[in-house]
């Protein structure tokens, strides 16, 4: 682990990868390249996660981030997203309850962070296409989230784009 002095907590030694070294693909796909958005959402879920877990202050997050990951990742992504969920965790939450069967504190971390990172991105970033929003989420609770974790994101966020995204799936003819 890295310690960054001035800044709370530590970071793997390893930051994000150029490649998926966890992919449970298979075929031409497993060890794929990710892209910068791609690894910024990486960043984002273990950004969420950690202010999830410690609250820490939403500054110290994001410096320890910044500074920590370097290469080619979409940090204007980053920068922009993850202090936008921390201010919108009420409002995702109660938007999320339609569309959950249990109960909000009862979400693994890991699934509830991505959950408020795709239905933000539903919500708020009208740029980025819905099918992209639920399958990154999916392929991040792939890797990092429980067993068949990503089949309870990919019904949640499904659902949740039904009714947020409707006109775009009108025009894909999928409504």
């Amino acid at each position: 682990m890295i310690e960054i002095p001035g800044i709370s907590g530590s970071l793997p030694d390893q930051a994000v990868p150029e490649t998926d070294p966890e992919d449970k693909g298979a075929g031409e796909l497993k060890g794929k390249k990710l892209n910068e958005r791609q690894k910024a959402r990486r960043m984002l879920l273990q950004a969420l996660y950690q202010w999830e877990i410690a609250r820490a202050p939403v500054n110290d997050i994001l410096a320890e981030f910044l500074v920590y990951y370097q290469g080619k990742i979409d940090r204007e992504f980053f920068k922009q997203v993850f202090p936008d969920v921390i201010s919108h965790v009420d409002e995702l939450d109660e938007m999320l309850r339609p569309w959950l069967d249990r109960e909000i504190k009862s979400l693994d971390p890991i699934e509830l962070s991505l959950l408020r990172l795709g239905l933000y991105e539903l919500a708020h970033r009208i740029d980025v296409p819905y099918k992209v929003v639920i399958n990154e989420a999916v392929e991040l609770a792939k890797v990092f989230g429980a067993t068949d974790g990503h089949k309870y994101i990919n019904g949640v966020l499904d659902r949740a784009a039904r009714q947020l995204r409707e006109l775009e799936q009108r025009g894909t003819g999928r409504i």
